[in-house]
């Protein structure tokens, strides 16, 4: 659970990296060619330990926008991943699974050399770094599950609502945006209109889920990890409320110790 104080310490660090990385030009995209197509990336560069970050379906690397000037201020080479048919990475595969992304993460990771990692994902991609982590596990040196969805569970109503209407008809892509708005209960960030060590980290209003907080802990049981339950938040509880994600994640990084 995370205390008052730690949520304090927690804002006061986000507001002030937040404003020192407002100042600073955004990072080049880069690219890995890989069979079929490219991996769009960018990489804060240094010799800090390395962390990956993976989005969730329909959103972009810029998903970690909170988190990752924390993580290179603490020292972390951070890199953020557009994963296969979103964003800068190319849209034509012959799969998209969260297992092939997860295979994209191994590919870039050994492409930078500079690894073992950390590998963060968010809602289906936290499968994509269970995988990676199985696959490969002398890559991966620990794994950062966001709003996870993990396995097949009954869904709640409104997710069993937009797969047979919302996502079926011509009005796919406005039904997607407000599924993608709900994931935000509590409030939108200022931008919002534009097995190894494990950390699960779960919103307690995450709408993809009858009872998020369960969820959680069950995965973090199965993880033998205790879950970091964000009262309030929805979805996206890195990026809705960075201040109380924060602490628990450099806590979790720190305590892996050096790669």
């Amino acid at each position: 659970m995370t205390t008052r104080n730690q949520i304090q310490i927690g804002a006061s660090l986000v507001a002030g990296v937040q404003a020192a990385a407002s100042a600073t030009p955004p990072a080049a995209t880069r690219f890995l060619a890989v069979s079929q197509g490219r991996i769009a990336y960018d990489d804060t560069g240094g010799s800090g330990p390395l962390v990956v970050a993976i989005p969730g379906m329909g959103d972009l690397r810029s998903e970690y926008r909170a988190l990752r000037p924390l993580l290179q201020q603490a020292g972390y080479r951070v890199v953020t991943i557009d994963v296969r048919g979103h964003g800068e990475t190319s849209a034509r595969w012959s799969g998209y699974s969260a297992h092939a992304v997860g295979r994209d993460a191994l590919a870039l990771i050994e492409h930078l050399d500079a690894g073992p990692a950390v590998i963060l994902g968010n809602s289906f991609a936290a499968g994509s770094v269970l995988w990676a982590a199985h696959d490969a596990p002398a890559r991966v040196r620990g794994v950062v599950l966001l709003g996870p969805i993990v396995r097949d569970g009954p869904p709640s109503r409104f997710a069993r609502i937009a797969v047979a209407v919302g996502f079926g008809g011509p009005w796919r892509l406005a039904f997607w945006m407000a599924y993608w708005n709900s994931l935000f209960p509590s409030h939108k960030p200022a931008d919002h209109a534009q097995a190894r060590a494990a950390l699960v980290v779960m919103g307690t209003r995450d709408p993809d889920f009858p009872d998020a907080a369960a969820e959680a802990r069950w995965l973090g049981q199965a993880l033998g990890s205790p879950p970091l339950i964000v009262e309030g938040a929805g979805h996206y509880p890195h990026l809705e409320m960075p201040e109380r994600v924060a602490p628990a994640l450099l806590e979790f990084l720190a305590g892996l110790g050096a790669p």
